[in-house]
Parts: structure tokens; sequence; C-alpha cells
């Protein structure tokens, strides 16, 4: 993640899956996954475990455990499932013909954000909204036809093992990677346990240099930090990439990092980001509200219960949080919380509108599914499902900071800098 990286160049369309941004980055893939930019637009809560019982006796029964019987109202399901098995003149998959079924059941919710998810899908998705995966801690992309070390991320494996940025590989576990695909790259790379060795050799400055990595369990950056001073004041800026199960303790590492600068105010950035889990942003609203303070509402069948803040901790300065059209879920219940509940201004584009929760259910075969289970309300209980949030300061990013991204063409974070040091 870089506190540069373009943001806003690409509309998404009005479902949960693939958000993207346009340019260079869609080129890198952290390993198993398209970075930050392909995580489904989501806020996970606690598995069901009412729901989850009941479909755990469904697969255990359709699994050939006849001594569980199952709910009265799935014995056609079980008896279809039975039959088919049974007297089907062909071959078949029991295990895909039962997830064919569980598919077909999120299907008939005509929800976008319920869906199915087989086994690669739920493991890639696990990966980002944990925050940590299994790998060598490094980015590849393709460039010029070759394969080059995008980044690398902090005492990773690949950092400890002298692996640097800009360096070409030719071969990996004595594979040459020439005509291969960078997903099959990536796939090599991360192997399949930590613990795990692999060599690899790659061109450095005209040079072969020979590297051998051992995989761990790598952690996600999901937040970063600076300090930009204008109008002698020292403004903190933190960017929020999504919302994993680490983020609050890296939002707030950074904050008191940033605290102890002595900053005057905080700018929150979550252009791009496509939300995450539920607990996450609570914790991060909790730091600024007080107890007596309404975050968010949730809404099931009719019955509306208020969240409040869950600390004792509170801030008293300016805060502006900048969204666009990607920002999300869990970032608009942050965007909604700061302004309506904290008193700060946001910046930006009206963001994605998405006001629902799903829950996430892990089936036994590796697949998963995620289903919606209520509505969400902003502190002062107005909907923004397929409305967004406002900002109080619409502003277009500019050409120029699309074709050169830095600080300074950066027209929304100049905003947000105006607005929050003008004396």
């Amino acid at each position: 993640m870089a506190l540069n990286r373009k943001k806003g160049e690409k509309e998404l369309e009005q479902k949960d899956i693939d958000i993207e941004e346009d340019g260079e980055v869609r080129e890198v893939i952290i390993e198993t996954k398209s970075g930050f930019n392909t995580i489904e637009v989501v806020i996970i809560m606690i598995i069901s475990i009412l729901f989850g019982g009941l479909l755990g006796s469904v697969l255990t029964y359709t699994r050939g455990v006849t001594s569980i019987k199952a709910p009265k109202e799935l014995e056609e399901l079980v008896s279809t499932y039975n039959t088919i098995v049974d007297n089907y003149y062909g071959n078949l998959n029991k295990e895909e013909l039962l997830d064919s079924a569980i598919k077909g059941m999120v299907d008939y919710l005509d929800d976008p954000y319920s869906v199915y998810m087989d086994e690669d899908a739920s493991d890639s998705f696990n990966e980002t909204v944990n925050g940590k995966y299994t790998g060598i801690g490094a980015q590849v992309m393709q460039k010029n036809g070759k394969m080059v070390i995008y980044s690398v991320f902090e005492n990773s494996p690949a950092a400890k093992a002298g692996l640097q940025k800009d360096d070409i590989i030719i071969s990996i576990a004595g594979t040459k990677v020439e005509g291969k695909s960078l997903s099959e790259i990536t796939t090599i790379l991360k192997g399949e346990k930590a613990g795990t060795k692999v060599a690899m050799k790659v061109e450095r400055a005209g040079k072969v240099v020979n590297i051998t990595l051992e995989r761990g369990v790598v952690e996600l950056s999901s937040v970063e930090s600076k300090i930009i001073e204008k109008n002698n004041k020292k403004v903190g800026v933190l960017a929020v990439d999504v919302f994993a199960a680490n983020t609050y303790n890296q939002f707030k590492k950074h904050l008191l990092k940033l605290e102890k600068k002595n900053i005057n105010s905080l700018i929150i950035d979550v252009r791009g980001n496509p939300g995450g889990h539920l607990d996450q942003v609570t914790k991060i609203l909790s730091l600024f509200l007080s107890k007596d303070k309404v975050l968010y509402q949730v809404e099931n069948k009719g019955k509306k219960e208020k969240v409040y803040s869950e600390s004792k901790e509170r801030r008293k300065y300016d805060v502006v949080v900048i969204t666009n059209k990607s920002s999300a879920s869990a970032s608009e219940i942050l965007a909604s919380a700061i302004k309506e509940a904290y008193g700060g201004k946001t910046v930006g584009i009206t963001t994605y509108g998405k006001g629902t929760v799903q829950k996430a259910f892990a089936l036994e075969s590796g697949a998963s599914i995620k289903y919606t289970t209520e509505k969400w309300l902003t502190s002062k209980g107005n909907s923004i499902d397929k409305k967004g949030v406002v900002p109080d300061f619409e502003v277009e990013l500019s050409e120029d900071y699309i074709n050169n991204p830095t600080d300074e063409t950066d027209n929304q974070l100049q905003t947000a800098l105006d607005i929050i040091t003008k004396e």
C-alpha cells in the first residue's frame, strides 16, 4: 500500500465483487490474491450459530451419517439428493452436487451480497479479511514481459532473505519463469505451508543473485501514516486500505505514533477501501467517541438496535475523512459516524452505497457462503444503501494526480488540508 497510490480512477458497478483501480496496481498480485483491489465489499460479523448449526446438520446428513436426522422441512431436499446419488446413470461428484445445492439456495436469495464461494475463492477472501497469509511476503508484477518484484514487506521472509524491489525473477525452485503467467508464479511462490523453503534466482543490476527463502505467515499492512505540515499546523494522515482482522491494532499503533509527534488534527483516507470486519471499524470509531455516542444502528425485520462506542477513549481534535466511489461498507460506517457523531467533515466523492451487513459461514468442503442478515443505518438513523455518504465538500480527483500522483497534485487531499488547517 502506498499513500500516494492512485485513487478513484474507476467507478464501481452496484455489486459486491472485484473492486479494482485502473493503472499498474491492477497488475500487482500479492502471491495468492490481487492485493486489496479485488477485495469483495463486505462487513463480516460473528458466524451465526443458529444458521451454522442448521447447515451443519444438512451437510452431515447428506454425507451419509444417517444417525443425524435432518429438519423436517429439509426432508425433500435430502430425498432428492439421495435419489440422484442412487439412481443417476452417469458419474457424479457428491461434494460438487451438494455444493451446487447450497449455491442454489444462496442464488435464490437474489441478493448481490449473498454469495457462494468455492474453496479457492474462500481461501483468497479469508486471507484478505484476516490480514495475513502464508507465503514469502513480496508483491510480484509483470513488466515488459518479465516478472519483477514490485515491493517487499517489512520483516517478511522475503525481506529477511535479501529479496529487493525491482529484482527480476529468473527461476523459482529450478523452474524458469519465462513463459509462465503471473498467477502461476505467485502460486509457486506461495507454496502449501509455512516452514517450507524455496530457492530463487534473480537478476539484480545485471548480476545473477541466488536467494533461499523460508515461507512463513505474513501479516498484511492495511494502514499507513504520515505527517503533513501546513499553515504552521501538523496534520496526521492515516490511509486505510481495508478493515481486516488486524486493522484496528495497526490503526491505533499509527495513531498513537502520530499523536506523540503532536499532531493538531487528523485526516483519515478511505478512498478505495471496500470495507471488511465490522468489529474493526467499531473499535476504531470507539477511539474517537465517548460511550454515550451512537456509532451506527442495525435493523433486522423492523427492529432497530443502536451500537454505542465501547471505549473510554475519545479525541477532540478536528478530523476529516476522504472518500470516493470505491469507499464502501465499513468505510461508509466510519465516514458517516465521523460526520454525524463526531462532528468531522468529509471530502471527495459520494461513497458506494452499501447499507447491509453480511455474515460468513464456512462449509466442511472448504467452500463458504456469506449472506445478508440486516441493514445498517448511520448514527442518526439514516440509510445510505444505494445512496452513499454524500461528502461535505465534493471534489473530483484531478487529472494532474492521475498522471502524476503526489501529495501536491492530490487535490482531494489538499482540499482536506485546507479545511482542517484554516485559521
